[in-house]
């Protein structure tokens, strides 16, 4: 008898528990390129005006759009 996807989950969480501490942490966390932000060390702007207009020009998946305005 197959078990339930419940069960599967478990499971998957008492071998993830039995692991370290350090063996959870680099499996748990992913490096993901995030094209213009990763490509330079810093940025500074002299306004906050430029930072927006910088963000505006970010991919939208990155988040960094303005919040857009509920009715």
């Amino acid at each position: 008898m197959p078990a339930s996807e419940d069960d599967l989950w478990r499971e998957q969480c008492r071998q993830q528990l039995a692991r370290d501490v350090l063996t959870r942490i680099k499996y748990g966390f992913c490096h993901v390129h995030k094209p213009v932000l990763d490509d330079v060390g810093m940025r500074a702007f002299a306004t906050m005006t430029q930072y927006r207009t910088w963000c505006a020009t970010l991919p939208i998946y990155l988040g960094y759009r303005p919040a857009s305005k509920r009715a």
